[in-house]
């Protein structure tokens, strides 16, 4: 697991032992998200929700959003984030959070931008938060969710709706934008 692109480029980072505990990103499906919101990255408040290892708001960081949130319900997992921020150096950039997402997204200060949702696969969890995070999103915000390709997430929540969906063959990827007027897509990726 590596910093694809951006200032710390080629950075390897550390995960947590276990495919029961941490299920990092692909690196071919950590492109993809990246390139969905690479227009909107510069400068952007970004949320690592369910963070692991925190690859995902560290990649953001990368490349040049001005701050990351990272949110963890694992201890051990925030230790991973704290080391891979600090061996990346962008932990001035970052703000880490040990509490239960849901806790969070009940008490956040400051609206995000970008939210990335990768949660442990099967326990509802993206369906069980969207209502509260759609609350804590900037308008225009995107909301990236990478999920199981045969999980149900809801067409519209709030004022976001599905503007895209990507399929990985097991892996999808659902993009959440607050301009439902459009209609949404689906894309098969092998």
């Amino acid at each position: 697991m590596r910093v694809i692109t951006g200032k710390a480029r080629g950075m390897k980072l550390i995960s947590l032992e276990g495919t029961d505990v941490i299920r990092p990103t692909a690196d071919a499906v950590k492109e993809s998200m990246f390139s969905i919101v690479q227009f909107d990255i510069e400068d952007a408040v970004v949320l690592d929700l369910f963070a692991g290892s925190g690859q995902l708001g560290i990649e953001a960081l990368s490349r040049g959003a001005r701050k990351a949130y990272f949110v963890d319900s694992s201890k051990a997992s925030i230790d991973v984030v704290r080391q891979n921020l600090e061996h990346t150096k962008l932990t001035d950039s970052a703000v880490v959070i040990n509490m239960p997402n849901s806790a969070f997204l009940r008490t956040a200060k400051e609206k995000i931008d970008i939210a990335f949702l990768d949660p442990p696969y099967g326990k509802d969890l993206i369906n069980r938060s969207l209502p509260a995070l759609t609350a804590i999103m900037n308008p225009g915000g995107i909301i990236v969710c990478e999920h199981e390709a045969d999980c149900r997430l809801p067409q519209t929540v709030g004022d976001f709706g599905i503007s895209r969906t990507y399929k990985y063959g097991k892996i999808a990827l659902t993009v959440y934008r607050d301009d439902t007027g459009e209609e949404s897509e689906e894309t098969e990726i092998t």
